[in-house]
């Protein structure tokens, strides 16, 4: 089959994408092992979660850059529903119904709701996780912190808060860990320099590896020459080790069918499948706005390909999953280009815990956060709160209020207050503004008009997104403002991704009377 023109080819960008992968296997690793930790579940449960995510669930995906796997997110819903359910093994016959409804929602196309969150409250979304990261790893990048790696919510599990987090650093900074961290920084910053993207060979080697590599030299260095910088355990990776195909399965749990009799069970499973199909559109829709050929996921695909995700994790005893944001952006950063990223990701995750655990587990935890440093920096660049303040305060004060609520309690509440004040300014600007939206008839089924009604909002862009998305190859569009007093922001966004990547449809463009604005990129 011809593949389309503008697209990558899944296979030409092998050179990018396997990179790529290697660079979220870096980073989803701790991860897994840290959530897994704060969840109160096995610890190799979260490795199950990030293998189901990347080798099964990227290719049921129809996303190109989103990679799944446990979420900290979810890391109170599963305490809570181990404790309720009371055994790990009942809990994840919860995690295998929430699976089952995933699917369901996906078959009635309850994806569209994606569609219906305003780009202000995404972008500061993406700002919040940034930060986070940033605020975050500031302690293990010390070697401070004992907590487990990868907490996203304000209130850890250690007592403290992420601010005091950053504190009580500060305090007890181990000195071997920040020399780590210093010199793992370094060698981001210069593999980002044109002088190294200019050397052919650096292109194929991900700065993260050559980090790992250093960092790992570096700790077994001070073992030898400097006993008192060597860095302790606690601060290190901490894998599983595995010794052949029986000790892999001595690891798995299998769900314990008998819960089926507990009501409990279907409370904490909806909980599940609704909260998790929500982080994951949200996630989704923030890749897609970072996808540079600005390509959409289908949302009802990506619900039943988290769906079987799940099934599939529960039923092996991992972790419920989601589409994660921190570790597609680090895809994106690291130059992914087709959901080989992914898998690759996956595969690493799984090769890792067979056959590299006791090499892996040399790795300082300072290293890692360097590379997470440099994926907050990008997603919360100056330049983004300046553009978004140039957008005017009904953008700028979702974006904002977005940050600060997600800064001070976790990813879904801050989304969900952000919303509200985006909904808020919405339907101001719309007070007794009915919305019309008038698609004129194809002429020999090449021409094709679309007339804005006097006022739309971004609770329109679904249905102008849809149609976008559904017009046929090879045709010419005219899209006319014309007779338009207001546009959202939102969808004056969504019409100019269109316009820029129609040329891949072999889609003629033409935007009357429609302002031009700005994409978000990562670069």
């Amino acid at each position: 089959m011809r593949e389309e023109k503008g697209l990558p080819s899944r296979f030409a960008t092998l050179s990018k994408d396997i990179p790529a992968g290697l660079v979220v296997f870096l980073v989803a690793l701790p991860l897994c092992l840290g959530i897994s930790l704060a969840s109160g579940a096995p610890l190799f449960a979260g490795i199950i979660t990030g293998v189901v995510g990347g080798v099964v669930v990227s290719w049921l995906s129809g996303s190109n850059l989103s990679v799944s796997g446990p979420a900290a997110g979810l890391t109170v819903i599963v305490l809570n529903g181990i404790e309720t359910l009371q055994s790990y093994e009942a809990f994840l016959l919860a995690v295998v119904l929430a699976g089952f409804i995933q699917l369901v929602l996906g078959f009635v196309k309850a994806g569209v709701i994606g569609l219906y969150f305003p780009s202000s409250v995404i972008r500061g979304m993406l700002a919040a996780i940034g930060l986070i990261l940033i605020l975050k790893q500031i302690p293990h990048f010390l070697g401070a912190d004992d907590d487990f790696f990868g907490s996203l919510n304000f209130i850890q599990a250690d007592g403290l808060n992420t601010f005091s987090g950053i504190t009580h650093a500060l305090s007890a900074i181990n000195l071997g860990a920040l020399i780590v961290g210093l010199v793992s920084l370094a060698i981001l910053l210069l593999w980002d320099t044109p002088l190294f993207k200019g050397i052919k060979l650096f292109k194929f080697i991900p700065g993260a590896l050559i980090v790992v590599l250093a960092s790992v030299g570096l700790n077994a260095a001070f073992f030898s020459y400097f006993p008192d910088l060597t860095i302790s355990n606690s601060h290190l990776v901490n894998l599983p080790v595995i010794t052949g195909i029986q000790g892999l399965g001595s690891e798995l749990s299998l769900p314990d069918f008998s819960a089926f009799a507990n009501p409990s069970l279907y409370v904490v499973a909806f909980t599940i499948a609704i909260v998790a199909s929500l982080e994951t559109l949200l996630s989704v829709e923030a890749v897609d706005k970072l996808d540079p050929h600005k390509r959409r996921t289908p949302t009802n695909r990506e619900l039943k390909a988290q769906g079987v995700g799940n099934m599939l994790s529960g039923i092996i005893g991992g972790l419920p999953m989601t589409a994660v944001i921190v570790r597609s952006s680090a895809n994106i950063v690291a130059g992914g280009q087709t959901k080989l990223s992914a898998f690759v990701h996956g595969i690493f995750l799984l090769l890792s815990v067979l056959f590299l655990s006791s090499f892996l587990n040399q790795i300082p935890l300072s290293a890692l956060a360097a590379v997470l440093l440099v994926v907050g920096f990008k997603l919360t660049k100056p330049a983004l709160f300046k553009s978004q303040f140039k957008l005017g305060a009904e953008q700028f004060i979702p974006f904002i209020v977005t940050i600060i609520a997600i800064l001070f309690t976790d990813l879904l509440i801050g989304i969900c207050v952000g919303l509200a004040v985006g909904i808020f300014f919405i339907l101001k600007a719309n007070y007794k503004s009915p919305y019309f939206y008038h698609e004129e008839e194809q002429k020999d089924k090449d021409i094709i008009r679309i007339r804005l009604s006097e006022h739309v909002s971004f609770l329109n862009k679904a249905s102008i997104v849809l149609t976008l998305d559904h017009l046929p190859h090879n045709s010419k569009v005219t899209i006319d403002g014309e007779n338009t007093a207001f546009i959202d922001y939102d969808v004056l966004e969504a019409i100019q991704e269109f316009k820029q990547t129609a040329h891949e449809r072999n889609i003629d463009v033409v935007v009357l009377n429609v302002t031009e604005v700005s994409t978000m990129e990562v670069n």
